[in-house]
């Protein structure tokens, strides 16, 4: 299972690296993945971190985490959209109101939060009733 997933990696790497061949402005390419690295790094890594230590010993710190996670990841493909300045020419380009879908997006993420951190009391329950 690790050769293919490994495979599966450098074949996906591969055709990062082709289609990175066929942009016109790689130097904005470039800015763009610097930006997500310090987004990362220096909100959503730190964030996940904090809030990991500070639910230590809350039952549910990885259904929070995991949502952190999930949300932060999102809020940077999403940011650039949603932070556009002004209205594109032509109205078909981004038709759709994204910072109203990405507000939906992470009331989503966060249901299925809450639904993993019920789920899993639920299972320690039962495992408890049980005598496991």
């Amino acid at each position: 299972m690790r050769t293919l997933l490994a495979a599966l990696g450098v074949a996906a790497m591969a055709l990062g690296a082709w289609l990175l061949l066929g942009v016109r402005d790689p130097l904005d390419v470039a800015v763009w993945l610097a930006g997500a690295i310090v987004l990362h790094d220096g909100l959503v890594a730190p964030l996940v971190l904090g809030t990991g230590l500070l639910l230590g010993g809350l039952r549910a710190r990885g259904a929070v985490r995991g949502a952190l996670i999930v949300a932060g990841s999102l809020t940077a493909v999403a940011l650039p959209v949603i932070l556009r300045p002004g209205t594109p020419a032509n109205s078909s380009v981004l038709p759709l109101d994204y910072g109203r879908n990405w507000l939906a997006a992470m009331a989503v993420i966060g249901l299925f939060a809450v639904g993993a951190a019920v789920l899993g009391w639920v299972r320690g329950r039962r495992r408890r009733s049980s005598g496991e």
